[in-house]
């Protein structure tokens, strides 16, 4: 009975990884705009916590399939510190990233948006149905491919200038995180689509 209990206890080590990377979220804000971004260590020290966060998505979806603690709160609790991660990330460099921001702000607006789509189709499905739909593959690709490209694009400055400072990573990156995030969002509307009662 022990046992069942942790299986389905809401205040287990996954929920609480993943209330660690929310309450990690302030700091990367202000490494981001009130570090010296000319300077490496301007740089690094962002991309490290942003790293560190980036690692307890990881830590935490291991550890609940691996020691079956997956929760319905987990479901939900853990994209949603994905968006508090990535969505502090994205307004902020293209705050301070200026030389992006033409191209920036426009996969800044895709991905929120496709991310609050997602979450209500998520909240309306819970709500009619009480059917949680947990992140596919390519959801999980979708994360991957944002938060190496959210890294490369806070460090790319460091060597950009070997090729001459224009940064290709960076807008190789947010090609990927563009694409990633537009087939994942078909996925799951095709995935919520047959759980809604759209007659309601």
């Amino acid at each position: 009975m022990e046992e069942e209990k942790k299986r389905v206890s809401a205040l287990n080590l996954p929920n609480i990884l993943s209330i660690l990377r929310m309450l990690l979220v302030p700091f990367l804000v202000w490494a981001v705009l009130g570090m010296d971004m000319d300077t490496p260590l301007g740089r690094v020290i962002p991309a490290v916590i942003f790293a560190v966060t980036s690692f307890t998505d990881f830590l935490d979806g291991f550890i609940a399939r691996r020691y079956g603690l997956v929760t319905n709160f987990g479901k939900f609790l853990d994209p949603l510190a994905d968006k508090f991660m990535v969505f502090a990330a994205l307004v902020t460099l293209t705050y301070r990233y200026t030389y992006l921001s033409a191209a920036f702000v426009w996969v800044t607006v895709i991905i929120m948006f496709r991310e609050l789509a997602v979450t209500s189709l998520r909240l309306v499905a819970a709500g009619q149905s009480g059917k949680v739909i947990a992140a596919a593959w390519s959801g999980k690709l979708k994360t991957v491919s944002q938060m190496l490209g959210i890294l490369v694009i806070i460090l790319e400055p460091l060597w950009a200038g070997v090729y001459g400072g224009v940064p290709y990573a960076s807008y190789g990156m947010m090609a990927l995180m563009t694409f990633t995030t537009l087939w994942s969002g078909l996925d799951y509307f095709r995935a919520y689509l047959p759980v809604l009662d759209l007659n309601k």
